[in-house]
């Protein structure tokens, strides 16, 4: 024989060998996972039944559905057509400029006495001339009193349970820094 030809052989038996020695701990291996299967108890717990659907029937069928937009609509329509309240605003009365206005926006910059007590109210750069009864505010605010120091003005709001109240405040003159 060559020498390759026994480097061949040598090499063919110590692989041979070394395949052997794997398969002695796979054996161990093996034993061992038949012994936990055997040993191993699956339980599957009963699932309980489910519990029975009862249907809901509407029995009220002379009431309002609930779930129907007439509902919202009726409510919406009666709150409407009675006024909440002594105070509560008129919707026909007609709208004045400066109600269009938030009160904290509009200053007072001067009064006039022409035929009864005037203030001069300024808005962004433009003048107002107005005098007790005119309206301002968005809060239906109706001015009562003038003097050279300010003017009281009373608002009507909504409280918390939807009744009209009325509101005093007073909006003073505000002087200008020369």
């Amino acid at each position: 024989m060559t020498t390759t030809r026994i480097f061949q052989s040598v090499i063919a038996t110590l692989l041979l060998t070394s395949l052997a020695a794997c398969d002695d701990g796979m054996g161990e291996v093996r034993q061992w996972m038949a012994e936990q299967k055997a040993q191993a108890r699956v339980t599957i717990p009963k699932l309980s039944e489910p519990k029975k659907f009862i249907p809901f029937t509407y029995a009220d069928q002379d009431q309002i559905d609930p779930f129907n937009q007439t509902k919202l609509t009726v409510a919406l329509a009666k709150a409407q057509g009675v006024p909440r309240g002594a105070f509560a605003p008129d919707p026909n009365r007609k709208h004045e400029p400066l109600e269009s206005y938030p009160l904290d926006s509009i200053s007072m910059v001067g009064t006039i006495n022409k035929g009864g007590q005037h203030a001069i109210l300024q808005v962004d750069k433009t003048l107002y001339d107005v005098k007790v009864g005119n309206h301002l505010g968005q809060n239906d605010g109706e001015i009562k009193t003038i003097n050279e120091s300010g003017m009281e003005i009373s608002e009507r709001v909504q409280d918390a349970s939807g009744e009209w109240v009325e509101r005093k405040t007073t909006l003073e003159l505000q002087e200008t820094k020369k």
